[in-house]
């Protein structure tokens, strides 16, 4: 064997081995060249079989070049679709899920992008609602096909580089999205899984860029109940990763659109948090938290919100907030009712036990009876309320507010 069919032989390992590959190549080189180089007229020959077995070496992967991967690549149309995709993928209501897709697809949205947008919010909201999920999309896919609605397949992902580190890749952009350092010491494992699955892995897919990836993550923690403080992180986060304050804000502007009042409340408050550095209250549950009761805050003591759900019957939401109730009162010539949704609370009439409010509790006040109602010292409580039996020249009697210590002993 010539030494020329030899360095073929470092050509196939190194195609084969990229990692280290240059290394290896010269070392071969050094063994080669030592033993046959009088046999040989010119380095001309080692050289050029050199720059051979090198080229060998280097990844064969295609990339999206000019794609600014801190960049978001959806539109206006667009970008609000696929905050109401994510967000009910979250929801796992599959219905509006599907027509958000429909809505998308008729904005642009390639079936590549709603694929991986789905796909990876499997790690943010479990696999069962991911593969609902994707089902959802196949399905709105051929029925699209049947009706004959265009239908863009879209680029997948690049290739990964065959020198691809996961672990490596991932620790830089959850570095960059966090704006510093983070390691979960308390739990190897999932901040392994962390760095090299969601960071690593799934944000290497080059079909979404990372600014396009928060918008997704942030639509989809809105949807989710108690995650607060996970959605502020990645309202931050995405601000790190290229979207600009008024496409966050535009977020919550889509879920209003669509109905999601509640999920647009939570994102407008994590947005106040990181953004305008207010703490403004959201709804904890899926009812709407409203306007502050402004007309009526004299006669509560802490901050209450009412939303008006029929104009035509009178039906309220009020929500107040930890620790707030209102005064002692008395509504004359009408029954109200209270239906409690959200949270817990108290209801009380005058020398009778307080009675807790708790969802599915129902309240029906006599005319005439002195009472209160309100939340519990640590917890949000919604109800909804309006008047039966209503009389003419119907009134409501404010009266003193709860005692402190009084309020304070309930449990």
């Amino acid at each position: 064997m010539n030494f020329l069919q030899k360095l073929e032989i470092v050509q196939v390992i190194c195609a084969k081995q990229s990692a280290k590959c240059a290394t290896r190549v010269l070392w071969i080189f050094r063994f080669f060249a030592a033993k046959y180089y009088i046999k040989m007229k010119s380095h001309t020959i080692i050289i050029a079989a050199l720059a051979t077995s090198l080229a060998a070496c280097t990844p064969k992967t295609e990339t999206k070049q000019d794609k600014d991967m801190n960049a978001l690549t959806f539109n206006k149309e667009q970008a609000a679709a696929m905050a109401a995709i994510a967000c009910n993928e979250a929801k796992a209501d599959y219905t509006a899920l599907a027509k958000a897709i429909n809505e998308g697809m008729d904005a642009g949205l390639t079936v590549s992008q709603t694929k991986e947008a789905l796909s990876q919010l499997y790690a943010y909201t479990g696999f069962p609602r991911s593969l609902n999920a994707l089902g959802t999309l196949q399905k709105v896919i051929a029925d699209r096909e049947a009706k004959g609605l265009k239908t863009e397949i879209g680029e997948d992902a690049s290739p990964l580089p065959g020198n691809y580190d996961a672990l490596a890749q991932g620790t830089e952009v959850q570095t960059k999205l966090s704006g510093q350092p983070f390691d979960y010491a308390f739990c190897p494992a999932e901040d392994y899984y962390l760095k090299a699955h969601l960071f690593g892995d799934i944000f290497a897919r080059d079909n979404l860029t990372f600014a396009d990836r928060e918008l997704i993550t942030v639509s989809a923690l809105s949807g989710l109940e108690n995650v607060m403080p996970q959605l502020i992180a990645h309202v931050r986060g995405a601000l790190n990763m290229g979207l600009t304050e008024a496409q966050l804000r535009d977020i919550a502007e889509a879920l209003k659109a669509n109905g999601l009042q509640s999920e647009a409340s939570r994102t407008e408050s994590a947005i106040a948090t990181v953004v305008d550095g207010q703490d403004k209250p959201y709804s904890t549950s899926a009812w709407p938290l409203g306007e502050p009761n402004t007309a009526y805050a004299q006669y509560f003591i802490g901050n209450s919100y009412l939303a008006l759900l029929d104009p035509a019957s009178g039906l309220c939401n009020v929500s107040f907030e930890p620790g707030c109730r209102n005064n002692w009162h008395v509504h004359h010539g009408a029954v109200q009712m209270l239906i409690c949704v959200s949270g817990r609370g108290w209801y009380q009439e005058w020398g009778k036990d307080p009675v807790e409010l708790k969802p599915g509790v129902v309240v029906a006040v006599p005319e005439g009876v002195k009472h209160w109602h309100g939340a519990a010292a640590d917890s949000w409580m919604q109800h909804l309320t309006y008047h039966a039996n209503v009389q003419p020249g119907n009134s409501n009697e404010w009266l003193e507010p709860v005692d402190d210590e009084w309020y304070g002993k309930l449990k």
